[in-house]
């Protein structure tokens, strides 16, 4: 077996073999122990969190461990027995062979992942294993993940990055590159000291404290073999923490805007408290995000400051439309959460409210230089929501989609967002056009297709809000007296009659 480059290493294994082979053996061939043999190790991984919970939720299959393999309960981690190998006594590099066979299946989803073999390297930071895809060919040393370098004296909760070839094995590129499960090889005898068996025999415990002079010259000699390769897990995030900052960009519902400003509702729209809107009447900007993450268990929550405010319906001062959405949090676990809000309507409020339901691109939570990403959430208006806006919009509409980007660590630079770059605070309320004072023929005229209707002065409608295809939302308005300031109640009321989805 060729040398392996020289770079820190836990001497664990060194202190097993010393048990193994014995002091004398040791001593009388140090020239031809290069390599010592190894057995009795246990390699556990889970592959990723949320691929397991993938297998056995959505795709409704099994993990079967057989062959020496087996699974921690409730889902959990896998256990491969029987490791044997080799440990290098001059560059420190250890070589584990394990038995065991894992099988993923589902017949809903209909795949079947059969993996074995798995080989762990630390001088080449590596885990591999035989695959079998559906029952074809088998692919042997397949790296499925990088594995950090050991940093200390024993190989437990090493952190692992899938590669691009576990993503398509697994079947989801999403996975390339992401956090995998943390490693660990030990032996079950010598979890805490790995060395058991030569504290028996002091003269063997005395060997391997001078063998330790390899172990102090490592670290001075390969010095910058462990910075480089714990420079690789120093620059991944934690694994789980709390959020350091963030900010959301959601437009609530575009049309639910334009009804707001336009010639109907004749309002305006203000942001306050560190939210900010987009030019042009566009979507709305939360920042100062607070919460935690878990990239692990792919879970994520994180509330926002800053408000935003909807006024509509003027009269005398009084408005019949006042709705506030402030506190925003969104929660996510392998891709689907919630959006709740405090909302204040016409001066009562209720405190955390599921506006809507959300869906991600992705099922992962996964951090680059220190940031989560998710853009193009989908978002759901939930039965809470739909009373939110006064039951004008039904339940299980699709509102606008939502962006959300979190920093893990206080230095970290969160991507530039178009909405939270504007200094504006928002729509200053425009009437939005003509639409709806009708003529002097009481024919009345078209309005604007930023919300116009087709009105007259006796308050008769024949159309709906131009172009963007909203409705007033009348049940969130209040009193007809405070909507006959804005249209004339009899507009109000024919439009809620005649409804279109927005």
């Amino acid at each position: 077996m060729p040398v392996r480059p020289r770079r820190s290493f836990a001497l664990a294994a060194a202190v097993a073999t010393a048990a193994a082979l014995g002091a004398t053996a040791l001593a009388t061939t140090t020239a031809s122990a290069a390599e010592v043999p190894l057995s009795g190790y246990e390699l556990t991984w889970g592959i990723k969190q949320s691929y397991r919970t993938y297998v056995s939720t959505y795709a409704q299959g099994t993990f079967t461990a057989t062959d020496g393999a087996s699974q921690a309960a409730n889902n959990g981690v896998f256990t491969f027995t029987d490791g044997t190998g080799t440990y290098d006594t001059t560059s420190h590099a250890l070589h584990l062979t394990f038995k065991g066979t894992l099988t993923a299946k589902s017949t809903l989803h209909g795949f079947v992942r059969e993996m074995s073999d798995f080989q762990y390297d630390s001088a080449a930071g590596t885990l591999t294993a035989d695959l079998v895809s559906d029952g074809g060919t088998k692919q042997q040393d397949v790296t499925l993940a990088k594995v950090a370098a050991p940093t200390s004296q024993d190989l437990k909760d090493l952190g692992t990055t899938l590669t691009a070839a576990a993503g398509t094995f697994l079947g989801s590129d999403s996975y390339a590159n992401a956090a995998g499960d943390p490693l660990s090889a030990l032996k079950p005898a010598s979890t805490t000291s790995p060395s058991p068996t030569p504290s028996a025999t002091p003269t063997q415990s005395a060997t391997p404290s001078a063998t330790p002079t390899q172990s102090a010259t490592p670290s001075a000699t390969s010095s910058s073999s462990p910075s480089a390769s714990p420079s690789d897990t120093v620059s991944e995030p934690a694994t789980k923490g709390d959020i350091a900052d963030g900010r959301l960009t959601w437009g609530v519902k575009e049309s639910f805007r334009s009804y707001v400003v336009g010639s109907v509702a004749k309002g305006k729209i203000s942001t306050s408290g560190g939210a900010t809107q987009a030019a042009g009447n566009g979507v709305f900007t939360f920042t100062g995000a607070t919460g935690n993450y878990d990239t692990d268990a792919d879970t994520l929550t994180a509330a926002f400051d800053g408000a935003v405010n909807f006024k509509g319906h003027e009269d005398n001062g009084t408005y019949g439309l006042d709705l506030t959405f402030t506190d925003l949090k969104a929660t996510l676990d392998g891709g689907t959460g919630k959006l709740t809000a405090d909302v204040t309507s016409l001066g009562e409020k209720s405190e955390d409210v599921v506006l809507a339901d959300l869906k991600a691109v992705s099922t992962e939570v996964t951090a680059k230089d220190d940031v989560i990403t998710l853009d193009d959430v989908t978002t759901t208006l939930t039965a809470a929501g739909a009373k939110a806006f006064g039951g004008f919009y039904q339940s299980g509409a699709e509102l606008d989609p939502l962006d959300l980007s979190v920093a893990l660590t206080a230095d970290a630079t969160l991507p530039t967002d178009g909405a939270s770059s504007t200094t504006g605070t928002g729509s200053s309320g425009t009437s939005g056009g003509t639409g709806g004072t009708g003529g002097t023929d009481n024919s009345g005229t078209t309005g604007s297709t930023s919300g116009g209707v087709t009105g007259s002065t006796t308050g008769d409608v024949s159309g709906a809000l131009a172009s963007t295809g909203s409705e007033v939302p009348v049940a969130a308005l209040g009193t007809a007296a405070a909507v006959t300031a804005a249209a004339g109640a009899g507009v109000v009321f024919a439009m809620r009659r005649r409804r279109t989805q927005a």
